[in-house]
């Protein structure tokens, strides 16, 4: 019996190029596009965010010109409260999100895989640059680095569990992106040009802080700037428009550079510091998955990155507890953040992560 497969489709050409590949595999393939959020819930009047009625339109005209079905979705409520409304309280809570692992983990790779199953669909397909393997030595599905080294999104993926990857299909994962855009010239796709979006989708302008008041309509009042002594340098502007390791944007006129080391919520205060004492040998994580084996049961020497586009650095894991890593790396590293995911490699594969505390 033929394999059914459901592609999940932005209208961008990394996920077209994944519909035509599953295709030709020999698949059943349908496209969907998740409809997220409608551009009135964000502030934005015209149709320029991703999953726009622009990137339905180029989803549809792609799975007609590949002779697919084609449907759209309504997963507003849930990216709502587990993505938009995660973020904000994130920012209130004085820590950094990261909403599109949190997309991943609650919306790509759970609710789908979920609409997947009641439709009787056997994998769930995205235009991801990573690679699932299964290891038949273990019996557990592994999650690798792509080929393309630049366009490798191994980071936001740590969240899979065995069941989604065993679930789950990226066909680009062994292709480069000149690669992939190749094909879609080839076969004439409508979005074999187009731009690949950078900006998180609902905050397409950057202006997290600006999105917050208007979502919530709250206001978040001014406070102190003060260095690590306590000492008052100048007033910020609301808590939640600043991030750790910070220097622009701080409104001072300050004798040398400082930066955003924490924030004091219960005082309202943002504390500034010198360059050098942003530098930390150590974290724990929570909320963690581990993908190659269930624990980890003496420390390790892995390879850590705490920062999407950082490069990993050595450091020794030790899982302390059931949900808790503690992870102590060979040389300082610079902001780390809570909030944001800090992902384990062993070589080429994912070993894991989890939300720094």
């Amino acid at each position: 019996m033929t394999k059914k497969a459901l592609i999940a489709m932005s209208g961008g050409v990394d996920s077209s190029v994944a519909a035509y590949i599953t295709k030709n595999m020999g698949y059943e393939a349908t496209g969907i596009t998740l409809k997220l959020f409608d551009n009135e819930d964000i502030g934005e009047k015209q149709e320029k965010t991703c999953c726009s009625l622009d990137d339905i339109d180029d989803a549809r005209n792609v799975c007609l010109n590949l002779g697919i079905p084609y449907y759209v979705y309504n997963f507003k409520d849930s990216f709502k409260e587990n993505v938009i409304e995660r973020f904000i309280r994130a920012y209130e809570n004085g820590t950094t999100p990261n909403p599109c692992i949190d997309c991943n983990r609650f919306i790509k790779f759970e609710k789908l895989l979920c609409r997947a199953d009641e439709l009787d669909f056997d994998y769930v397909v995205t235009g991801h640059y990573s690679i699932i393997e299964f290891d038949p030595a273990s019996g557990r599905y592994l999650l690798k680095k792509s080929t393309d080294a630049s366009k490798d999104q191994s980071y936001v993926l740590y969240s899979l569990t065995q069941r989604q990857l065993s679930r789950t299909l990226f066909p680009l994962g062994s292709m480069t992106k000149t690669e992939v855009r190749g094909i879609a010239e080839q076969l004439g796709l409508i979005n074999a040009h187009k731009h690949d979006s950078q900006d998180i989708c609902f905050v397409p302008d950057g202006d997290y802080a600006r999105f917050i008041e208007q979502y919530t309509g709250k206001t978040y009042p001014c406070g102190d700037f003060v260095d690590t002594n306590g000492k008052i340098l100048g007033e910020h502007k609301g808590i939640i428009r600043y991030t750790i390791g910070q220097r622009k944007g701080l409104g001072l006129a300050l004798p040398h550079p400082m930066y955003v080391k924490e924030k004091d919520l219960q005082n309202n205060k943002v504390i500034l510091c010198d360059n050098h004492e942003l530098f930390s040998k150590e974290l724990y994580a929570t909320d963690i998955n581990l993908i190659p084996y269930k624990q980890i049961d003496k420390p390790l020497r892995l390879k850590s990155r705490v920062r999407y586009n950082q490069p990993e650095k050595d450091a020794v894991v030790e899982q302390i507890d059931e949900n808790t890593l503690h992870i102590v790396f060979d040389e300082p590293q610079r902001a780390i953040s809570k909030g944001q995911a800090v992902v384990l490699y062993d070589e080429e594969y994912v070993v894991g992560g989890g939300t720094i505390i």
